[in-house]
């Protein structure tokens, strides 16, 4: 017997379908509003108050005076441009420490997945982890690994974490090692597939190494190389785990980014108003870069 669908059958299925579908999305939506859009909003909300914990009889709101006032800061934008120091070196470092770890790894015949293993390590670990294993076990004055390896080479002890003119450079190192197997895994998957014939193409017209990879290499790898900067600079832009366990921020202000003063301002010297406005161009920033670096990839590609 041949069974004919009633009228209007297909219509009141596709709406079944789809209040199914919401069902299944709205609670998982409903818990991405409570735990992101809430706070940022109550973040914003409190960036225009004046909330000093220290004197709370002076609350209220205050528009945009923590803002102003950041003009006139000097920790504020030596905070920014520590900032900018620390996401332009980590960045490229790991491109291009991860981009010559791909290319020799390329070359190996055996052992590329041991190799793999070997590099996610370091990123699985919670930064907080890497800050406290670099400073008690790398970076320890006199009992540190590379405080041995400068005594040995006959440079000296050096308070690696505790002098200002190289805490910077250790968090940076800090960052690089940890996330420098992000990029080398990318792009180490980006080379695996790129056409050899291209570059037998290219020995037969007697190209140099460095003409294969100037001209082959680096324009078909330039996708995977953009969206791995984008990645990192969002990170980096907004790294706060390792640097707190291993410096703090010190000694003084000497690796105190901009993430690591919003954070002392709010819950080291009370004062939530500033410490939140802080947070706010935090985020702007990041937002922007981010949205200017996918911009250009656009343009390119």
């Amino acid at each position: 017997m041949l069974f004919v669908a009633p009228s209007g059958g297909a219509g009141t299925l596709e709406r079944q379908e789809r209040r199914f579908a919401l069902a299944l999305f709205a609670p998982a939506f409903l818990l991405l509003l409570i735990t992101t859009t809430a706070p940022l909003v109550f973040l914003a909300w409190n960036s225009l108050q004046k909330l000093d914990m220290s004197m709370p009889w002076l609350s209220g709101f205050a528009g945009l005076d923590n803002y102003t006032k950041m003009g006139g800061d000097p920790r504020f934008w030596s905070s920014l441009w520590l900032t900018f120091i620390y996401t332009a070196s980590t960045v490229v470092l790991q491109v291009v420490i991860g981009l010559s770890l791909a290319l020799l790894v390329l070359r190996i015949p055996k052992g590329q997945g041991l190799l793999r293993v070997a590099a996610i390590l370091p990123i699985v670990l919670a930064p907080v982890v890497v800050g406290l294993f670099w400073r008690t076990l790398v970076l320890s004055p006199d009992v540190g690994l590379v405080d041995l390896v400068t005594r040995t080479l006959g440079l000296g002890s050096h308070n690696w974490l505790g002098d200002p003119q190289l805490a910077l450079i250790s968090v940076i190192a800090i960052h690089t090692w940890q996330w420098t197997p992000f990029a080398f895994l990318v792009l180490l998957a980006t080379l695996a597939t790129l056409p050899p014939d291209v570059y037998e193409a290219a020995r037969l017209d007697r190209a140099s190494a460095w003409q294969r990879f100037r001209f082959i290499t680096l324009p078909l790898i330039r996708p995977a190389v953009v969206m791995v900067v984008i990645l990192r600079t969002m990170t980096a832009l907004s790294a706060f785990a390792a640097i707190f366990a291993a410096t703090g921020g010190g000694p003084g202000t000497s690796t105190e980014i901009l993430n690591l003063y919003a954070y002392r301002t709010s819950f080291t010297e009370l004062n939530i108003g500033y410490g939140s406005s802080l947070a706010m161009v935090l985020l702007a920033i990041t937002v922007f870069v981010s949205w200017l670096l996918f911009r250009r990839r656009k343009a390119r590609t």
